[in-house]
This record gives C-alpha cells, structure tokens and sequence, in this order.
C-alpha cells in the first residue's frame, strides 16, 4: 500500500461501536492504539516503517474520538479492553495481532493481556508502567492532577478554552525536551472540535476508579516490551523495572530519549527499537 492507503480512513465495527482507522501495509496485524490528548494520526510516523517489514499496521481512533462512532455514556477501563478485543477480532485473520499501545491504549492493552492472553501475539507498551506496579508518592500524584481535574464538571469546556490551549500545555508539560514543530497538534484539535468528541475523551478520566481495578492483578504471560522515556518527568526506568514483577512471560524495558509522547517526539528511533522485536 502505498502513501494514500495509508491517509485514507476506513471503518469496522467492533464491541458495538463504529471505528475509523488508518492502515499500512500486507501480513500479520500489527494494532496501534492511541493515548489521550492525541489520535491515530500520531502514529503516522510509524506506520509506514511497520508495513514496510511485511506487516498490516492498523492504527484506531478510539471509542468516541471522532471520526470514531460517538457513544453513550462514559468509558471504563473494561469497555476499552472490550473495545481492543473487538478490534483484533473484526481486523486480524486469526484473532490475534502485534499491539503497540500508548497511554490510555496502553491501559487496555494491559488489561487485555491480563485477561485474554490468546489474543495478543506480543504487546509493546509506550509511557506507562504497569498501573499494579506503581508506587504513589507526591510527585506522581502531582504528575497525574489532570485524573482529578478532569473528572470535575466543565472540563471539556476549560480544555477548549482559547483554541485548546491546554492541549500545547500538557505536551509541553509531559515531554518537556520537545520543541513542539507548529501544526503538530493539528489533528487532534480537529477531532476535539467535533461535538462530544472532547466530552467522550474526558470521559475516560470521569469512569477511572481511584483504586487499582481487579483485574490489573492478574500477572500478564505476554511476551512484552516497555518504552520508558529518559525525559519523561513522571515515571522513571526504575518505574518500569520495578513492574517486572507483573510479568511471566519475557519483559523487557527499553529505554530512548523523549519525554511521556516519545513515539512523536523520536518516531524513527523508536521505530528502530521496535522493529528490533518484531
């Protein structure tokens, strides 16, 4: 497939919901799946190098980023690992796929990996450590105040306020080494204009319990690979080392520059690294 194949947006349904979705590539799945504040088109800078080994690179909006289906109602963590399962299920072959997953994709991936195994041939997880592994302190919980601001009344409406000027703000505040190129944020101020969109996103933060759910203690037999930024100014490698524990099968972390947005920031070193593993 050449470059428009891969900028044009195509559909499936899965788990209920109708998603859009950008692909690369012939072979086996490899599944994308994006964080908050940002969409598929942040793995543009990594799909083509995917599909260019011989795999299917596949990278969703997720559940109520437009041009994804809006749905009702607020978004928990099993949804969203229901919505993973779904995907593989309707996009792959064979029921299982490569899933590369950052952020709140990454929160599902781990999910999924914890309670159907079958369905991810190897998993690849960028910026967070396993949720079961992490130790408060106040520094982190400071990090992650957007948990608890975003769960408050008006906060899709204080996000949109002066063009989104909360979105540069969180950027720059979770990968502080970036000098943010202009027009980077392009496409996810375009989904966060569509109506509900925002509304969807934030609905994420609103169904996040306040303690570890139950299923993040089941330990994950995947075979699995950790990125951890060095500039990242939340989590540090030991984060990521420490959460070994969580794991059976064979872990390993890896380390690059960047900061919580590290696939955006270095897309061909960290494209490097992970098709080292595949």
């Amino acid at each position: 497939m050449g470059d428009k194949a891969m900028t044009e947006i195509r559909n499936v349904d899965a788990n209920g919901l109708r998603f859009a979705y950008l692909e690369a590539g012939e072979g086996p799945l490899v599944l994308l799946i994006h964080g908050f504040p940002d969409t598929a088109r942040g793995w543009e800078g990594v799909l083509p190098r995917i599909a260019a080994k011989g795999y299917r690179a596949v990278a969703p909006w997720t559940r109520g980023y437009h041009p994804t289906e809006i749905p009702m109602g607020d978004a928990d963590g099993m949804t969203l690992c229901r919505d993973l399962a779904g995907l593989i299920d309707a996009l792959s072959d064979d029921g299982k796929a490569i899933v590369v997953a950052h952020d709140w994709g990454a929160s599902a991936a781990y999910a999924l990996a914890a309670t159907q195994p079958e369905k991810i041939a190897k998993l690849f997880v960028l910026a967070i450590p396993h949720p079961a592994a992490i130790k408060p302190s106040l520094g982190k919980v400071w990090g992650v105040r957007h948990f608890f601001l975003f769960k408050m009344p008006g906060a899709a409406r204080r996000f949109a306020m002066d063009d989104f000027a909360q979105l540069r703000e969180i950027y720059a505040r979770w990968s502080p080494t970036w000098d943010l190129p202009e027009g980077e944020l392009d496409a996810v101020r375009e989904t966060f204009s569509h109506r509900g969109s925002l509304e969807a996103a934030m609905g994420y933060y609103r169904a996040l319990p306040l303690t570890v759910p139950s299923y993040f203690k089941k330990k994950i037999s995947v075979d699995t690979v950790v990125f951890a930024g060095t500039d990242d100014p939340i989590v540090s490698v030991d984060d990521y080392q420490a959460a070994s524990r969580m794991f059976t099968g064979a872990y390993v972390v890896e380390t690059m520059p960047g900061g919580h947005f590290l696939h955006r920031e270095h897309p061909d070193e960290f494209a490097d690294k992970l098709l080292a593993h595949l």
